[in-house]
C-alpha cells in the first residue's frame, strides 16, 4: 500500500518521453536529464528493463491503442513489471472502461491521451493530455521559407498553446502534449526546444518524441545527436526549475469567453490570435463563467453570444454593469467546432477570423492589459502573477531559430527587482525603469535564444 502511495505522489514530478529501445544499456542517455518516464510500445516490453529502470527510478508506461484488447494488454504490462499504462488514440467506450477496471484492479496508473475532443475534463484523472496537436513552430510557405501571416499580422507560428490555455482554465493538475515530430523530416535541435517550451510556459509538459534520424544517432551514441539530446535534457530540466510558479494565476485584463463548440480546441483560433499580438489573454469558458472568473478583468470577448445559457449573459451584463467592455461576435459569425480529425483552420475560417480580429484590435488598441512587448513578433509570451501582484513571472519562447536580441517589456504594475532565467545562461538581475503607461515598470532583455522567463517581484 505503502508503495502504491509513493506511486501516485510522483505523478506530478513525472516527466515523459517516448523511448524506442527495451536495451537497459540506452537508460544511461537518461543520466543529467530530469527525464523519468518512459513510454514505450507493446512490443518493446521488457521485464529485465523494467527492472532496470526502476533501480534508477524511471517509471515504464505501455503504449496502447485502439483496436486491440487493452484488458488483457493491462493485465500483460502487469506481468512485465510495468508502472502502468498509456490508452493513445480515441477508443470505444467499452473498450476503454476495461481498461480503466484492469488497471485499477492492478493497482496501475493509467493516462488517457485522446484527441483533443475526447479529453475528460472532468474525470478528476492526475494527469490528464492529448496524443493530438501540431509541432510548434513558424510555418513557412514555400520554397524560401518565407513564413505565412496570421489575420493579426503576425507570423503564423504553429502553437498548442491556444488550445493549452482553455485547457488549464478547465484543469489545474499535470497536462500532457504528446505530438510527434513530422514524420520523414529531420528537425533541428531548436525545435524540439520550442516544442518544450509551447506547453511548458502553460504549465503542461510535451512528451519528448525524437524523429527517426536523431533516434537512431542517438541510440548510436553520435557525438552531434549526444550534444543535442544534452541541450532537450537542459531546457527540460529549466522548465522543472520553473515549477514553483506554475500555480501562479493567468495574469491579463482580457477574457475571452469561449468553449469547444465556438472554436476552444482548434490551434490558430481566437486565443492564439491575440497572444500572437502579446496581448495577456485568458480563456472562461461558459461552464465557469462567474464574477469570480472574470476578476481583474476589463475586458472580455464573447466569441459566441449566441451558445451562452441565460445565467451566463447576466454574468456578463453585470460585468459591464461594473465597468467592463463586452465585444460580441459579429451576428452569424459562427468557428467551426472542431472534429475528431480538425485541429486547425482552413482558409475559409482564417477569413472569418479576420472580420473578429478588426473588432477586437479596435478594442485593445494598443492597451496596455497586463504587458505589452516590443521586439518579439517571432515569440509567444504567458504571463502569471500573484493574486495580490507582489509577484509576477513573464513567459517568453522564440520560434525563430535565431537568438532575438533587444527585447522590451512593459510590465503593468511598479516592480522593484527583476531576474532573467534561461536554460543557457542562468539567472541575470535586470534593472527595472518606470514607464507612463499604467504606471508600469520597463525591463530591457539582451537575449532570448529560444526560451527565457522573467521574474518580478515589488
Amino acid at each position: 500500500m505503502l508503495a502504491a502511495l509513493l506511486m501516485v505522489a510522483a505523478l506530478t514530478d513525472w516527466v515523459p518521453a517516448r523511448w524506442s529501445s527495451n536495451d537497459p544499456s540506452t537508460l544511461s542517455l537518461l543520466q543529467g536529464t530530469p527525464v523519468n518516464c518512459l513510454l514505450m510500445e507493446q512490443n518493446l516490453w521488457s521485464g529485465p528493463f523494467v527492472s532496470k529502470a526502476a533501480q534508477q527510478n524511471v517509471a515504464v508506461l505501455g503504449l496502447l491503442h485502439p483496436g486491440g484488447d487493452a484488458a488483457q494488454s493491462v493485465r500483460t504490462a502487469k506481468e512485465q513489471g510495468l508502472r502502468g499504462v498509456v490508452l493513445e488514440g480515441d477508443f470505444a467506450d467499452p473498450e476503454a472502461d476495461a481498461a480503466r477496471k484492469s488497471a485499477s484492479s492492478a493497482s496501475l496508473v493509467l493516462v488517457e491521451l485522446p484527441s483533443r475532443r475526447g479529453v475528460r475534463f472532468g474525470s478528476g484523472a492526475e494527469i490528464l493530455g492529448t496524443s493530438q496537436g501540431v509541432f510548434p513552430g513558424i510555418l513557412p510557405v514555400d520554397e524560401k521559407d518565407k513564413a505565412h501571416a496570421m489575420p493579426s499580422g503576425g507570423p503564423w507560428i504553429d502553437t498548442n498553446a491556444g488550445f493549452l490555455r482553455y485547457a488549464h482554465a478547465l484543469h489545474k493538475g499535470e497536462f500532457w502534449v504528446a505530438v510527434k515530430p513530422p514524420e520523414k523530416q529531420v528537425l533541428k535541435v531548436d525545435r524540439y526546444l520550442q516544442a518544450i517550451g509551447d506547453a511548458a510556459m502553460l504549465g503542461a509538459r510535451w512528451v519528448v518524441a525524437l524523429d527517426s534520424d536523431f533516434t537512431q544517432r542517438l541510440l548510436a551514441r553520435d557525438a552531434n545527436a549526444i550534444r543535442d539530446w544534452k541541450r532537450i535534457g537542459q531546457y527540460l530540466q529549466f522548465y522543472e526549475n520553473l515549477k514553483g510558479y506554475r500555480s501562479l494565476p493567468v495574469y491579463g485584463q482580457l477574457a475571452v469567453v469561449q468553449d469547444a463548440s465556438s472554436g476552444a480546441l482548434l490551434s490558430g483560433g481566437v486565443l492564439d490570435m491575440i497572444a500572437v499580438k502579446h496581448t495577456p489573454v485568458r480563456p472562461v469558458p461558459g461552464s465557469i463563467l462567474s464574477a469570480e472568473t472574470l476578476d481583474k478583468a476589463s475586458m472580455a470577448v464573447n466569441v459566441d453570444p449566441q451558445s451562452l445559457t441565460p445565467q451566463e449573459i447576466e454574468v456578463l451584463k453585470n460585468f459591464t454593469r461594473h465597468g467592463g467592455t463586452v465585444l460580441n461576435g459579429p451576428p452569424g459569425w459562427k468557428m467551426p467546432s472542431a472534429s475528431k480529425n480538425q485541429i486547425t483552420m482552413d482558409k475559409d475560417d482564417v477569413a472569418k477570423l479576420d472580420e473578429i480580429w478588426k473588432e477586437v484590435n479596435t478594442m485593445i488598441n494598443r492597451r496596455n492589459l497586463g504587458v505589452r512587448l516590443f521586439n518579439v513578433s517571432s515569440m509567444l509570451s504567458y504571463m502569471q502573477a500573484s493574486k495580490d501582484g507582489r509577484q509576477a513571472v513573464l513567459h517568453l519562447v522564440n520560434f525563430s531559430g535565431y537568438p532575438v536580441e533587444n527585447v522590451t517589456a512593459h510590465v503593468l504594475g511598479k516592480f522593484k527587482k527583476a531576474w532573467l532565467l534561461t536554460p543557457e545562461g542562468g539567472k541575470k538581475s535586470l534593472e527595472p525603469y518606470e514607464v507612463e503607461e499604467g504606471p508600469a515598470t520597463g525591463l530591457d532583455i539582451d537575449l532570448v535564444p529560444v526560451a527565457a522567463a522573467v521574474v518580478m517581484e515589488q
